[in-house]
C-alpha cells in the first residue's frame, strides 16, 4: 500500500516551555537521587545529592543528545515537533531504577517521504550513540582504583576475591570491546566486572545509554528501529518487525525459567509494542527512495544495534 506525496503544511504550535522545563527539573532530579542510590547512599540526606551529579549530567546528556537529534532532523525537513518531554521515575522501594524512562518528541505535522522518514529515526540513535560513547570513554579514561570499591563495600578488602552481585548487567559487544582495550592500554587499571558498574557513574550512564539506544533501534513499528528499516527496505520491513517481535517474547520466556538464557523484561517491552507501538509500521509511500548515502548510515545504525544490545541486560539472583 502507498500514500501520495503530502504537501507541506502551516501548523500552528506554540511549546508548552513550562511543562517541559517542569518535567526536565522533576527528571533532574529523579535521576540525581539515582545516582546517589547507585552508589549506596542515603538518597533522602541532602548532603549526599552531590553523589548522584555525575549519574545526573551524563545520563540527561544521552538522553537529550538522542531526542535534539530527532527534533534537528524534523526541523530540517520542516516537519513540526515538540520539544522533548523527559519522563521520570521516582525511586520506589525494590524497583531497579534509573531514574528515568527516558523522553519522548511528538511529530505534530506529517512526514512527507522516506527520506525524511529515514533521516528523523536515524538521527536520534545516532546522536545518542555518540553521546554514550563520550560518557563510556570519559568514564574508562577516569576510572578510580579498587579503594574506590572498597569504600563503597568495606567488606569486600577482606575477601579473596570479588564475590557475584546479585544484581550484574548484561555485556554488550561494545562495552566488551571498551574493558579489553583499555586494559591493554592500562595494564595496571582496575576495572570492574558487570556485577559492580552500577557504582561507577560514568559507566553506568554509558550502559544504560546503550541499552536505550538498542532498544530503540529494534526493527518493529514506529520505534527509531521501524523507521529505519522501513525506509531501508520497504514493504519488507514487516516481515523484519515480526521476526524480532517473536524473537523478545523467546528471550523473555526463556528469561522466565533462566536468567543466562533471557531477559523477563523483554516481554514487558513486547506487550509495549504489541498495544502502543503497534508491530508494523504505518505506510509512508515511496516517494523519496534512499540515496546510496543514506543506506550506508542506515547499515551504521544497524551495527550500533549489534554493538549496543545483550540478550540478557539484567540479571538479578
Amino acid at each position: 500500500m502507498s500514500v501520495p506525496e503530502y504537501q507541506y503544511q502551516t501548523i500552528e504550535y506554540k511549546p508548552n516551555y513550562f511543562l517541559h522545563i517542569f518535567l526536565f527539573i522533576i527528571t533532574f532530579f529523579t535521576v540525581t537521587i539515582a545516582g546517589v542510590q547507585w552508589v549506596l547512599k542515603d538518597p533522602f540526606e541532602l548532603t549526599n545529592l552531590h553523589f548522584g551529579l555525575p549519574y545526573s549530567f551524563s545520563i540527561l546528556f544521552i538522553i537529550a543528545s538522542h531526542e535534539f537529534g530527532h527534533y534537528f532532523a524534523a526541523r530540517k525537513h520542516n516537519v513540526v515537533t515538540t520539544l522533548p518531554y523527559f519522563i521520570p521515575f521516582p525511586p520506589f522501594p525494590f524497583i531497579l531504577n534509573f531514574g528515568t524512562l527516558g523522553a519522548v518528541i511528538r511529530i505534530k505535522s506529517f512526514v512527507p517521504n522516506r527520506k525524511a522518514l529515514f533521516d528523523i529515526g536515524v538521527a536520534g540513535p545516532i546522536a545518542g550513540f555518540i553521546a554514550t560513547l563520550l560518557v563510556l570513554i570519559y568514564g574508562f579514561e577516569n576510572l578510580p582504583d579498587i579503594e574506590y570499591l572498597y569504600q563503597i563495600h568495606p567488606e569486600y578488602r577482606f575477601l579473596p576475591q570479588l564475590p557475584e552481585g546479585d544484581l550484574t548487567f548484561g555485556d554488550t559487544l561494545l562495552f566488551f570491546l571498551f574493558r579489553k582495550i583499555f586494559s591493554l592500554l592500562n595494564s595496571d587499571a582496575f576495572i570492574p566486572p558487570m556485577n559492580e558498574i552500577y557504582h561507577y557513574p560514568y559507566l553506568c550512564a554509558g550502559w544504560f545509554g546503550l541499552l536505550v539506544t538498542a532498544m530503540n533501534l529494534i526493527p518493529v513499528g514506529q520505534l527509531d528501529g521501524g523507521h529505519i528499516i522501513l525506509a531501508m527496505f520497504g514493504d519488507k520491513h514487516r516481515y523484519i518487525a515480526r521476526g524480532f517481535f517473536f524473537s523478545l517474547i523467546a528471550f523473555g520466556l526463556f528469561g522466565v525459567f533462566d536468567q543466562n538464557l533471557g531477559w523477563p523484561g523483554w516481554l514487558v517491552w513486547a506487550f509495549v509494542l504489541y498495544f502502543i507501538v503497534k508491530i508494523e509500521h504505518p505506510p509512508v509511500g515511496t516517494f523519496g527512495m534512499l540515496d546510496k548515502k543514506r543506506k550506508i548510515i542506515g547499515w551504521v545504525a544497524i551495527a550500533i544495534f549489534i554493538l549496543s544490545i545483550s540478550p540478557v541486560p539484567i540479571k538479578i539472583k
